[in-house]
């Protein structure tokens, strides 16, 4: 049972990332990109962690902790970065 679930969360997950990689490709605006970008890092922690619960082991788990660590800093940098034009002041 828990098969069936893992395949439609990896359809469900690479689904909503596709349909973030036409955001970020057809997105107006600077900050629709921005906000594409860091959803599509959303979903890749997700693919990550269906990944390892799928091979039944925990080091997946980290390099998820890690990869959100990363996807948040660079969210917060590119927002400074546009909203004030520098990064560290």
């Amino acid at each position: 049972m828990i098969g069936y679930a893992l395949t439609f969360g990896f359809f469900a997950v690479c689904l909503a990332l596709m349909l973030n990689l036409w955001r970020l490709v057809q997105g107006p605006t600077l900050m629709d990109r921005v906000l594409a970008v860091d959803t599509m890092m959303i979903n890749a922690i997700a693919l990550i962690i269906l990944y390892g619960i799928q091979q039944q082991t925990t080091l997946y788990f980290e390099a998820a902790l890690l990869l959100a660590m990363f996807g948040f800093i660079s969210t917060v940098a590119y927002c400074r970065f546009v909203l004030r034009g520098d990064v560290i002041e």
